[in-house]
């Protein structure tokens, strides 16, 4: 009777424990819901200039203390938005990521306002191997010649950043790529200057650190800066003595060359000289010859 008493005993406190475990889930689940907050999050990865679609996107439970500004709860505000930067899956789509309302897909909702896109022509070199990719920033150098007509190289532009290779704008792609044109991000006044260095002398593109925001300013590399002075000087005296030599040489006097008679030939015997003498007699004249 009391093995009895005891099982009873046993399986009505497993019983009541059972049911504290589930009222107790029911309740912090019902907490947690009144604490948290439906976001819009990406539903797998999303690429810069892709217009939103419904697929691309689902609802998820976000702590309400912890919502970060500029999300959304509304599935059907987001639809036709175009992605300025990427964003990976799972993650809230936040207004900052999203080009302005009416903003058509591709390349041109990747431009900032204020900003413009000019392309430039490359090749392996200039391209700095093919490390130009989308996202990254470069310095654009020019090599003109100055005033004085001497080669000078110098940078003109810090920090642009390069929008697309080619027709390709994926931000994701970190292997080298060697194109024939590179699209930068400048600004008007950028790209007046651009335009006007490529048309007068050849661009290079130097590659920089994308953490780099310095501004680097500098005056620019001549001759005399690789080789020296010392080196340069030389050069050119010998090159100005050349050119000052050469109208004296022009304007010396010639030596006239007189030809020499040419020489009887020796193989026809001389007739010996004669002399004739005339001799007057009265009214008589005699020829004698000797």
């Amino acid at each position: 009777m009391r093995s009895t008493r005891a099982i009873v005993m046993i399986l009505l406190s497993l019983v009541a424990g059972v049911a504290a475990v589930i009222l107790a889930a029911r309740w912090v689940g019902q907490q947690a819901a009144q604490n948290t907050t439906p976001v819009v999050v990406a539903s797998n990865d999303l690429e810069p200039g892709v217009p939103l679609t419904a697929v691309m996107l689902q609802q998820a439970p976000w702590p309400a203390s912890a919502v970060p500004a500029g999300a959304f709860v509304d599935l059907k505000k987001l639809e036709g938005r175009v992605v300025l930067s990427q964003v990976f899956k799972g993650e809230p789509v936040l207004e900052p990521k999203l080009a302005p309302l009416g903003t058509k897909g591709g390349l041109p909702s990747l431009i900032q306002n204020g900003k413009r896109a000019i392309s430039v022509k490359v090749n392996e070199v200039v391209g700095v191997a093919g490390f130009a990719l989308p996202g990254s920033f470069v310095d654009v150098m020019v090599h003109i010649s100055d005033n004085r007509n001497k080669p000078v190289s110098k940078i003109v532009l810090n920090r642009i950043l390069v929008l697309a290779v080619a027709q390709e704008a994926n931000r994701d792609e970190t292997k080298p790529k060697v194109v024939n044109a590179v699209t930068l991000e400048v600004t008007p006044e950028q790209a007046e200057k651009i335009d006007l260095a490529r048309s007068i002398g050849a661009l290079s593109l130097v590659l920089r650190n994308p953490i780099d925001s310095k501004e680097t300013l500098t005056v620019g590399v001549q001759r005399e800066d690789l080789l020296g002075k010392e080196a340069v000087v030389p050069v050119v005296a010998a090159a100005v003595s050349s050119v000052a030599s050469a109208p004296a040489a022009s304007t010396a006097p010639r030596r006239v060359i007189k030809a020499r008679p040419p020489v009887a030939a020796a193989s026809r015997p001389v007739p010996p000289a004669t002399v004739n003498v005339e001799v007057i007699r009265g009214v008589q004249k005699a020829n004698s010859e000797f």
